[in-house]
């Protein structure tokens, strides 16, 4: 009986112990999945913050990297100083090695400021139209490579993170919702009014400017004259106060010339590219000239004269800022298609503020071309340093005597201005007597 009551009890424990212990095991067996699942969670999370703080931290250190100084760069030995035209970035943008950043205008030329290495502009040291000296601070920048990228891919990281937050907009995607936006397309008139309001308001703008040319409409405007153009009238009267200048004029045939450049500049034009003009038989000319009469060629320093066995002619070239003179070297040795050439690429430099101060520099002689803007006579101003200008003028239709007959000739007036401390009357008349025979000749360039 004991055995039998004691088997019972063992069983029905049992029994009791299975129906209790079973359950309470599952619920733990979750409580306990669930638990590692959190742990796993917050590992990861953890995880993720732990890579996140130094990415952070990266890109911070990247960003406040102290910006570096640009100074004005040197322009030439005789420049010190020049005239802050522009800037060609704001502050902010990102520029890249090399790129022109700021344009400096100095007595002859613009000079470029170049970006030393890629970067964002973050602060600028002068204002335009501020005399800045060479070693000047001029801006600063912040180095880096390709500085609006690492936005384009915060934003896309931030693009590609919000479409998992996309279900909201899912839960708003009624079709009536778009159909309202059909019908409001369809109300077309109510844009053509505004449209109508607005021209009215061009026509009345119209008749302001028609009030301020009203007659005895009186105005003054003030602008800053250029450095260049300053340079230039410094220069010219500091030439009119030294120099004793004279002019003295004559004229040339241009039939032989004009027929020459007829019959060759289709082949020059198709061998060489180049067109072929009357500056560069005027430059020969006035090379083979100067040989004759070194005088010409000379210029005064201090109480000595300084002769030259070579000829750098200045050629003039007006541009939007002024009148610049770029030089020829030694024409004396070149020839017309040479010479044209050279020409063709100063002028192109010159247009496109591309001068150095080489090409500006040492030139022995000046030749002017006022005939291009139907000039017909002019009395030039010599070139500092040098001792005589030839001024070209435009071409008249004229009788001329040929023989014993009267003829009608192509006929250009030309002047020379020479510095009378150096060229007497005689030598300056005889000088550009020369220049008339050769171009009328041009065979005599030849002997």
């Amino acid at each position: 009986m004991l055995r039998t009551s004691a088997r019972s009890l063992v069983a029905s424990s049992s029994r009791s112990a299975a129906r209790v212990t079973v359950p309470t095991v599952a619920r733990s067996a979750q409580r306990g999945l669930r638990t590692c699942a959190g742990v796993q969670v917050a590992r990861t999370l953890q995880q993720n913050v732990n890579f996140a703080a130094p990415r952070a931290a990266f890109h911070s250190t990247r960003m406040v990297a102290a910006p570096e100084t640009v100074k004005v760069p040197q322009m030439a030995e005789s420049l010190t100083e020049g005239t802050l035209r522009s800037f060609s970035y704001e502050i902010g943008d990102f520029v890249e090695q090399d790129a022109e950043i700021a344009s400096i205008e100095t007595d002859k030329i613009d000079v470029s400021v170049n970006a030393p290495f890629s970067g964002t502009i973050t602060e600028f040291l002068a204002n335009p139209d501020d005399t800045v000296q060479v070693g000047q601070d001029l801006l600063k920048m912040e180095k880096g490579e390709g500085g609006a990228a690492p936005k384009a891919d915060e934003g896309k990281k931030e693009e590609s993170a919000a479409p998992k937050e996309e279900p909201v907009k899912d839960e708003k995607k009624p079709e009536p919702k778009k159909e309202e936006p059909k019908k409001e397309e369809k109300p077309a008139p109510a844009p053509a009014p505004k449209q109508e309001k607005k021209e009215p308001a061009k026509k009345e703008a119209t008749p302001e400017p028609a009030s301020s040319k009203a007659p005895g409409a009186r105005e003054e405007t003030r602008v800053k004259m250029s450095r260049m153009r300053q340079t230039i009238a410094k220069r010219l009267k500091e030439t009119q106060n030294t120099a004793a200048s004279l002019t003295t004029f004559n004229e040339i045939d241009m039939t032989n010339i004009m027929e020459f450049r007829g019959r060759w500049k289709d082949r020059v034009l198709k061998e060489t590219g180049v067109k072929l003009g009357f500056m560069s038989a005027f430059s020969k000319a006035a090379a083979d000239a100067l040989q004759a009469f070194p005088m010409a060629n000379a210029s005064v320093d201090g109480d000595q004269i300084v002769y030259r066995n070579y000829a750098d002619i200045s050629v003039a070239v007006s541009t939007e800022k002024g009148l610049v003179t770029p030089v020829l070297r030694n024409v004396e040795g070149m020839g017309m298609i040479e010479i044209e050439q050279a020409i063709a690429g100063l002028a192109k430099k010159a247009r496109d503020n591309k001068l150095a101060m080489e090409d500006m520099s040492g030139g022995t002689f000046t030749i002017s071309n006022g005939g291009v803007w139907k000039s017909w006579m002019s009395t030039p101003i010599l070139n500092q340093g040098q001792a005589a200008i030839l001024g070209m003028h435009d071409i008249k239709m004229k009788p001329w005597v040929v023989g014993n007959e009267v003829k009608v000739r192509p006929i250009m007036v030309v002047a020379l201005t020479y510095d009378h401390r150096l060229l007497d009357g005689r030598e300056a008349v005889q000088f550009l007597v020369r220049i008339k025979e050769n171009i009328e000749d041009m065979g005599r360039m030849l002997l």
